[in-house]
């Protein structure tokens, strides 16, 4: 298996890794607008059926395309996964559920 992963391959573009990663929560913030707001799970963050959990595997697999489209760029899985996960703590779009026994 050949190694494909920019940020593996040219370790010291520093630049152009922040760039894309940059690039990567921007177009997360754009995709959470096209839907309702959104529910983070409370009790059972790992029931695989939440709309968030789903949400998330359709858009990283977006997201890679995306990169590899508009910036001929290979982002690792971490990559995709922080520049996720900093979209969503700065969307409007998401509810935090509370957990079992936490008032609202």
């Amino acid at each position: 298996m050949a190694i494909r992963y920019d940020l593996w391959l040219t370790p010291d573009d520093k630049p152009r890794h922040r760039m894309v990663e940059k690039a990567l929560e921007s177009f997360f913030v754009a995709r959470f607008a096209d839907y309702p707001h959104l529910r983070l799970p409370g009790a059972d963050p790992y029931d695989y059926d939440a709309p968030f959990n789903r949400l998330y595997d359709a858009l990283l697999a977006r997201a890679r395309d995306y990169c590899e489209r508009e910036w001929h760029y290979v982002p690792t899985p971490a990559q995709l996964n922080t520049a996720f996960f900093r979209a969503v703590a700065h969307s409007p779009k998401f509810i935090l559920d509370p957990r079992d026994g936490d008032s609202p």
